[in-house]
């Protein structure tokens, strides 16, 4: 089969959300740093005091006591230092005059939970039912429980908040340390939707997140009703359950049309070391960057490496099925099982992955280990219930005695398009898996499956030192312009490195666009 335009009509209005999104987002941030003349900006300082007036040469002692005076359009600097309180913004700003939270320039707060209780769900710092926060520049740490079925959080946005920036932060050590048979929960960053009032325009940016034991849950989640986000150029290591989730059909809200993620893009995220063996999980099911039950998202431009797994467009949820989501231009590579995964779980569930693309993604010797059926999963994995999806102009190169570059394990599923990738593998050994039926030979698998009639095996893609790694291509690369156009909706405006992904009507394999 080859790519149609069938499946260009689902994402039209899909594109054109995601744009105006962004062009309120940029309105937002540029709201940020409103002119003097209209605000008053108050410091905080471990030498202050909250008998102060919160002047510069006077200020506030505690974080709470300065947002208790900020009205719309104030900034509150912190001077540098170690801070033992949990934060929560009172109020809201408006629409031009943001109450903005961060760090005073070239000093560095910490938030420190290090004998703070925690009841129930808390966080260090709670952002609920309020509009126009930016929160930026700290260090988020050291909040952690040995209580049973407590859910920890580093931040937490819920109750309709919207307009919300979490910029430039470090969270780390958000730990709930207890049995799995306790609960263990958490989340250095938890963006949920659990009310009747959506969260739009969320934007979290620039932060780093590492060592947190989230148990069940994941390091940076948004679930529920949130209709507009951009998750964009975090850094996530060293966790022990999923690096991102934009998650649906886990009654996050009470109302099921508002339970799920919709309408976002992560992207530019560099995310590695993401592995259940790092916590009381063990094995290897930890995705790097996970869709489980959300719709209409773009995932983009990330470098995912050394996980348990790389990227999913998945379904845990009956009823839930994920949707209209496009994966493009990533590098996935290292990772202990699968590189990209689609479908709802095997025995599990009756979920699912419908429409949703899987293009310009260059996945470098992923399954270092076998899955859960002492199998190799693939390079890329379909399970239950896969229907009309495309996986195209992608970059696929096989780990040696691990050679199988695309594994659909049931009959489930239809209506989907696999074409116009690159396949190679070092080794010469070449396996596709069809519906649990083995072929070593190219030609037997795309009689059996339908698929690739305009796809290559067997040619070295010519990356630059994929061993380094470095995946990007040579300029001898038989990749260069020899993928097939959809869209420039559907590819996106960049490549893997922000450089043009079309030029002159031609589009490379894999994620790089090489471009003399």
């Amino acid at each position: 089969m080859g790519l149609n335009g069938t499946h260009l009509c689902r994402f039209i209005i899909i594109g054109i959300l995601i744009c105006l999104f962004c062009l309120g987002c940029s309105e937002d941030i540029e709201d940020i740093s409103p002119t003097t003349s209209e605000t008053k900006v108050y410091y905080v300082s471990v030498e202050g005091s909250d008998a102060n007036e919160g002047s510069f040469e006077n200020p506030f002692r505690r974080i709470n006591k300065a947002l208790s005076m900020a009205i719309p359009g104030d900034t509150i600097l912190v001077r540098g230092g170690t801070y033992y309180e949990k934060v929560i913004f009172p109020k809201s700003g408006r629409a031009g005059k943001t109450i903005t939270l961060k760090a005073y320039p070239n000093e560095k707060p910490i938030l420190d939970g290090t004998g703070l209780s925690i009841i129930g769900k808390e966080a260090l710092v709670t952002i609920r039912n309020v509009d126009y926060i930016n929160f930026e520049g700290f260090d988020v740490c050291n909040y952690k429980s040995s209580t049973p079925w407590v859910n920890i959080n580093g931040i937490l946005a819920d109750e309709g908040a919207s307009n919300i920036t979490i910029r430039g932060n470090e969270i780390y050590n958000i730990e709930h340390n207890v049995a799995l048979e306790d609960g263990r929960s958490g989340h250095a960053i938890e963006i949920i939707g659990n009310t009747s009032s959506v969260m739009q325009n969320i934007l979290v940016e620039d932060n780093v997140i590492h060592d947190c034991n989230t148990g069940y849950s994941e390091n940076l989640t948004i679930n529920g009703y949130v209709d507009g986000f951009v998750i964009r150029n975090n850094t996530i290591y060293n966790g022990e359950n999923i690096g991102i989730d934009a998650a649906g059909g886990y009654w996050a809200n009470e109302n099921p049309d508002y339970n799920y993620a919709r309408n976002g893009i992560i992207s530019e995220n560099h995310i590695y070391n993401i592995e259940n063996s790092l916590g009381p999980l063990g094995g290897y099911g930890a995705i790097g960057i996970y869709v489980d039950g959300a719709r209409n998202i773009i995932v983009e431009r990330n470098d995912v490496h050394n996980s348990d797994r790389g990227i999913g467009i998945v379904s845990e949820s009956d009823g839930y099925p994920t949707k209209a989501c496009i994966v493009r231009n990533n590098f996935v590579y290292n990772c202990w099982r699968t590189g990209v995964f689609l479908g709802g779980y095997l025995n599990y569930t009756g979920g699912g992955t419908y429409n949703c693309y899987v293009l310009n993604n260059t996945l470098f010797q992923n399954n270092k280990v076998l899955g859960y059926f002492d199998e190799v999963e693939g390079e890329i994995r379909l399970t239950e219930n896969c229907f009309n999806n495309v996986i195209a102009n992608n970059i696929i190169y096989a780990r040696p005695g691990s050679e199988v570059f695309v594994h659909k394990y049931t009959s489930t599923g239809e209506n989907n398009v696999i074409d116009n990738n690159l396949y190679y593998a070092g080794s010469g050994a070449t396996t596709w898996i069809w519906e649990g039926e083995e072929y070593h030979e190219f030609e037997n698998w795309k009689l059996a499956s339908g698929a690739d009639a305009a796809s290559s095996n067997g040619i070295d893609p010519l990356l630059k030192n994929p061993f380094t790694p470095d995946l990007h291509i040579t300029s001898t690369s038989p990749a260069i312009n020899s993928g097939k156009i959809v869209s420039m909706d559907i590819h996106g405006e960049y490549d893997i490195d922000g450089q043009p992904r079309i030029i002159n009507n031609k589009i490379s394999k894999g994620a790089h666009q090489f471009n003399d």
